[in-house]
Parts: C-alpha cells; sequence; structure tokens
C-alpha cells in the first residue's frame, strides 16, 4: 500500500514549465504554524505526547482532506505595531529564525500565537509575563477572535484590549519549510511547537477545517504510512522529529537544538524521468516517468 503523501497530479506539468521558463516563481509569503502538545490522551494511557492535529475539508482546492497543524500567514501589521510583548526579545528571535529584522521576527512569532487562537482557541498570552489566560470561551472571547480572523482587528490592539502579553517563552522553533518554485501559493512556513496552557481546550475554530484530533506523532505516522492519513512531507517530517520526546516539556527543551535551515523542494531531470525531492528527506522523493502522469496518492499540507 502507498503512503499518504500529498501529490497533486498538476506537479510534473508545473515543474516542466518552471524548467522552460513558461512559469515564474512567486515569492513566497511568510507564515507560520504551531505543533500544539500535551501530555497523554483520556482514553490512552500509553507514555507520550499528543499533538493538535486538523483535517483540511476535502473541498479545499489545495490539500483538500489533508492533516495538518494550525497556522497560517502573517499579518504585515505585526511588522510595524508596538506589541505587549515577553519572554525572548524578538532581537533573540531573530537571530533564532534566521530573519534579517526584529521586525520580521516579530510578525513571525506573532502568526504563531494568533493562527493558534484563530484556528484552535488556544491563547499563549497572559495578564503578565509569568501567566497565561486559562478560559477563551463566551461570546466576547469569540467576537475578538472573529474580528482577527477577518482582519478588522491587530492582533496588538487584540492583546491591548485583553491587558495581555503575548508569551514568546511558550514557543519553540522547530523546522522552517518553503514551498516549492512550481506551486501557485508559497509560503515560507516556520514550524513552532508550544504546550497547552493549563484549562484552556482546544477546538475547531477553523472554516478550512472538518475536523480535529488530539493524536500521538506515532499513530499519526503510522496512519500515514499505511496510506490512512493524507500528509504534505513538511507534516509528515516534523511528525518524526518528535517521535524521541516522552513529554510535551521534554520536545519543547529540545526546540532550541532544532536545525532551522529552511528546506525546500528541488526537481531534476534523469534521463526521461522527472524526480522531485526534498533535501535531507531522501522518504518524499518521487520519480515520476516522463509518460505518466501521477494522482495524489495521500498528503499533508505545510
Amino acid at each position: 500500500m502507498s503512503n499518504g503523501q500529498w501529490y497533486p497530479p498538476e506537479w510534473p506539468a508545473r515543474i516542466r514549465a518552471l524548467a522552460s521558463g513558461e512559469l515564474t516563481a512567486v515569492t513566497p509569503r511568510r507564515a507560520a504554524t504551531v505543533m500544539l502538545l500535551r501530555d497523554g490522551l483520556p482514553d490512552r494511557p500509553a507514555p507520550g505526547p499528543a499533538v493538535h492535529m486538523l483535517r483540511r475539508s476535502a473541498s479545499m482546492a489545495f490539500a483538500g482532506g489533508a492533516y495538518a497543524y494550525p497556522g497560517g500567514g502573517v499579518d504585515p501589521r505585526d511588522d510595524d505595531q508596538l506589541v505587549r510583548w515577553a519572554g525572548p526579545a524578538p532581537e533573540d528571535w531573530a537571530v533564532r529564525l534566521g530573519v534579517a529584522t526584529v521586525t520580521e521576527a516579530q510578525a513571525v512569532v506573532c502568526a504563531a500565537v494568533r493562527e493558534t487562537y484563530e484556528e484552535a482557541g488556544v491563547l499563549l498570552a497572559g495578564p503578565t509575563a509569568d501567566t497565561v489566560v486559562s478560559d477563551t470561551t463566551g461570546a466576547d472571547w469569540e467576537a475578538d477572535r472573529e474580528a482577527l480572523v477577518d482582519r478588522t482587528l491587530s492582533f496588538a490592539d487584540f492583546l491591548d484590549r485583553r491587558g495581555l502579553v503575548l508569551r514568546s517563552d511558550l514557543l519553540g522553533a522547530w523546522a522552517r519549510w518553503i514551498t516549492p518554485e512550481f506551486e501557485p501559493r508559497r509560503y515560507d512556513t516556520w514550524f513552532f511547537v508550544a504546550a497547552l496552557p493549563e484549562g484552556q481546550r482546544t477546538r475547531n475554530a477553523s472554516s478550512e477545517a472538518d475536523r480535529t484530533v488530539w493524536i500521538r506523532p506515532g499513530d499519526a505516522v503510522a496512519g500515514y504510512d499505511r496510506g490512512e492519513l493524507l500528509m504534505m512531507p513538511p507534516t509528515v517530517a516534523t511528525l518524526r522529529a518528535l517521535l524521541p520526546y516522552g513529554t510535551a516539556a521534554e520536545a519543547l527543551e529540545a526546540a532550541a537544538s532544532q536545525d532551522l535551515t529552511p528546506v525546500l523542494a528541488q526537481a531534476r531531470m534523469e534521463g526521461d524521468a522527472l524526480v522531485l525531492s526534498w533535501p535531507g528527506h531522501e522518504e518524499f522523493t518521487k520519480h515520476v516517468p516522463s509518460t505518466e502522469t501521477p494522482g495524489a496518492s495521500g498528503g499533508d499540507p505545510a
């Protein structure tokens, strides 16, 4: 049985068009996604953390049916607005994330926290630098969340309105993947890990997801390997990287040593075959004969 790697049938044609100069690569948009962790599952006492994942609606044009983490693009307003902040300074985050400016680092971290709240209802912020809100339910919270989603409210203004500070110390940068150059919609995405704050609960708050689950990374990977769970390469790779850690705290501690070198797919011709690969991740390599028109064999989004 084939695995669950997401592989759109239009990729070979787009790759050839890029190589011939008929297609121009678009500039990737900055984005962030968060692997939200908690220790254990109520119905399964086996050790090890569980990760929160959502399944993209089958009707979605991009990676429909694929499992992913809460995440999305940067709001440009987060580059230059004064954000109430706790934890490592944006200057430190700029070094860790490998970006040129402090404002860019601030925007990426803000995107990670904001998108987790928008799509999972979990907020990594608190009244003080050493506290976290314990309840984000209620009509007033939902009104603010919806205003963030439609961008009528900036994240800085949301924090000010609530008297909260962003807890950047609750995040750990884990990986960085860039959408291949032949894709029409491209993202430069930073992956983070974070632990579910005490008292908060996840929910399916995303309009793009039809299901959310808490699942152990090992179970998710096994489902992918059997071809039962559709995922994209970045999701599978980051799940496999979580396997050695027995608790959410261990994973967070390990984040500081994770390699943030950007992973970008490469395409080349070997004779008549098209070879698509992700450097450092050989399991995702695809060999496509020139006469073959492949279909999606499974998958997951970045």
